[in-house]
């Protein structure tokens, strides 16, 4: 056989191998799909999705349900937030929602709130439908030192621009206790704050504790007001009390020193005895010693009685 005809026949089965595989991949419904609803997905694009283990019948569907919707998007950034891990369906509906209320709301953005982890249509329904959250038993101490115990509603929505990165509903909880808890020790009394309520809204709404949050404070309602324990006058009892036990430790100390003081005298009395009684016990001893030396002369009587010197026991040369 000529090496030429051998030549054509291997290349006529080489593109007739390649024609039965492209057959096999290519998704004739779904072609016929794009060609009546004007998808800009040709034979090779559905086949290199498929060849990209990408659903194309999913990403038509988003395509068909954005551009009906009003959108204006493109296949490949649908098919790029696919192969991100995203919702792509989820966010073709938040899109459409936005739109629908006059959010302005890219794909991007949309798309970068899904790949966040933030339900983005929850987001954009929250945005359109504010929601309102409660806070629990909020203490502060007015100035006067009564216990106010106060419950605020806050009314929020979603802040699109800041709810990738912005701190949640804790925060805000958070932060608005922290308001509560300052406008009522800024209050001179506990009774301006029974009276006028709005001065804890007040200060709240003109703090800005929204800021760096996924969400936007519309209004803060404090709707339970209750007064519970004076603690000036428990501090002012802990305090006499904290007094009163230094007075008496001191007090202690005073008579423990007292105690030792008189032990001491009585140790001194002790000592003074024995001094007066060894001094004592000398004195025998020195009269003895004066009889010896002379100095001393037994008494003499006269008609039975002493008289004279002699009865002090001095002799007539002494005396």
């Amino acid at each position: 056989m000529d090496p030429i005809a051998v030549v054509i026949l291997a290349g006529l089965a080489f593109i007739s191998l390649g024609l039965l595989f492209a057959l096999s991949m290519f998704p004739v419904s779904t072609w016929i799909r794009c060609m009546s609803a004007g998808v800009p997905a040709g034979p090779i694009v559905l086949i290199a999705m498929k060849l990209r283990n990408v659903p194309a019948d999913l990403i038509v569907d988003a395509y068909i349900k954005g551009s009906k919707g009003g959108l204006e998007i493109h296949l490949d950034r649908i098919e790029a937030h696919y192969l991100s891990g995203g919702d792509i369906m989820k966010v073709i509906d938040a899109m459409i929602s936005a739109a629908r209320a006059h959010l302005d709301l890219t794909f991007e953005k949309a798309a970068a709130i899904d790949l966040a982890g933030r339900d983005v249509l929850e987001a954009v329904r929250m945005r359109i439908e504010p929601r309102v959250i409660s806070t629990g038993d909020v203490a502060g101490m007015a100035q006067n030192g009564f216990e106010v115990i106060a419950k605020a509603k806050i009314t929020v929505r979603a802040n699109l621009a800041t709810i990738v990165g912005g701190a949640g509903e804790e925060t805000i909880l958070a932060r608005v206790g922290e308001g509560i808890v300052s406008a009522i020790g800024s209050a001179p009394t506990h009774t301006e704050i029974l009276t006028c309520p709005e001065l804890i809204t007040k200060k709240i709404m003109s703090s800005g504790l929204d800021a760096n949050t996924a969400y936007e404070i519309i209004s803060v309602d404090i709707f339970d007001v209750d007064v519970a324990r004076n603690i000036g006058a428990i501090l002012q009892k802990d305090q006499a009390e904290a007094d009163k036990k230094v007075a008496q430790a001191k007090a202690e100390g005073r008579r423990a020193l007292a105690v030792a003081q008189l032990q001491e005298n009585k140790a001194m009395e002790q000592e003074m005895k024995a001094r007066l009684i060894e001094s004592e016990a000398k004195i025998p001893q020195a009269l003895a010693k004066c009889f010896k030396e002379g100095k001393l002369l037994p008494p003499r009587k006269v008609r039975g009685k002493m008289k004279g010197p002699a009865a002090l026991g001095f002799g007539a040369d002494q005396h």
